[in-house]
């Protein structure tokens, strides 16, 4: 059985299941785009492949490079896809007094010192890259077109990465602008931010687009 790994923040975590919970088949996965996925590969493959999410709420890419040990190199994982970014621009404001961001050059350089570090541990392991994404809402309306330059800029850099490695690239932020015309941004990301379910449905679709196209 290959498994595939999530790894992400709050839009990859979804409230699974931590701690005794986290190999609960029914609380492991939370309930966004990775169950999702789950959902669908395992009605089509069954049997074929275990899922195991391993975002965490509020990582940054600083914190997914801690762990990586303990949540990447540990698991052995045959696939895994990483979408992380949002907070690395978020988290300079969400606490004005103890601004805790990690900017665009020190976002380049730590994801590349990963991507490179999963190479030469886990030389098998076939890696996915999915850009951060943002828009208009209650958590970024304040300051929108700061959060759009700056996730902008790490979206650019998880293209470059992308390239550099020769890893499959999955685009969200124009798409998303493209479904912004069929209906509000709320109705896609709840507060600029995290998904509502019809945008982790479009995730899991494009993951699974890339999926199929890349290594089936």
């Amino acid at each position: 059985m290959k498994r595939i790994l999530f790894m992400g923040d709050s839009i990859t975590d979804c409230t699974r299941g931590k701690g005794p919970s986290e190999k609960d088949p029914l609380l492991n996965l939370g309930n966004g785009y990775a169950a999702f996925i789950a959902g669908r590969m395992g009605l089509e493959h069954p049997g074929e492949y275990e899922f195991i999410n391993r975002g965490i709420s509020g990582n940054r890419i600083v914190d997914v490079y801690a762990r990586t040990k303990r949540d990447i190199i540990s698991l052995k994982p045959d696939y895994m896809s990483i979408l992380i970014g949002i907070n690395d621009v978020w988290h300079e404001v969400y606490d004005p007094e103890h601004p805790h961001g990690v900017d665009g050059p020190k976002y380049l350089k730590v994801y590349d010192l990963l991507l490179q570090e999963l190479k030469e541990e886990l030389p098998d392991l076939k890696i996915m890259l999915m850009e951060p994404f943002v828009l208009e809402g209650h958590a970024t309306a304040a300051r929108i077109e700061w959060f759009e330059e700056e996730t902008a800029i790490r979206a650019q850099a998880v293209r470059e990465l992308a390239a550099k490695h020769d890893l499959p690239l999955i685009p969200l932020q124009a798409d998303l602008l493209e479904l912004c015309e069929k209906a509000p941004e709320t109705y896609w990301l709840a507060d600029g931010v995290h998904p509502c379910a019809p945008f982790h449905q479009y995730i899991a679709d494009k993951w699974m687009e890339t999926f199929k196209k890349c290594y089936l």
